[in-house]
């Protein structure tokens, strides 16, 4: 099966939560990472997400130490808007 992986940052101008993740994540940029597959057996190219991740610094294993945590790319996109009318509110 064939995958193919995209990896964007994202910044964050203020803390923000995302679901499946205890605490508040700090404001910042973060590397989100997308795994599909392609959908085979179609008259077209396709690709099915298999999972999306962020990094994020793993606490209690010093400063270069990274984890990455399976997300639900809704939550991300919410987090995004509500961030957004956070600064939409400020000014």
């Amino acid at each position: 099966m064939l995958e193919r992986t995209t990896r964007k940052a994202v910044t964050f101008l203020h803390p923000f939560s995302l679901g499946g993740i205890e605490e508040k994540l700090e404001a910042g940029t973060y590397d989100i990472e997308t795994c599909e597959e392609l959908i085979e057996g179609l008259s077209f190219i396709a690709y099915r997400r298999v999972s999306t991740t962020i990094t994020l610094k793993a606490n209690g294993y010093g400063d270069g130490a990274r984890q990455l945590v399976a997300i639900d790319p809704a939550d991300l996109e919410v987090a995004q808007k509500n961030d957004a009318n956070v600064l939409q509110h400020e000014k």
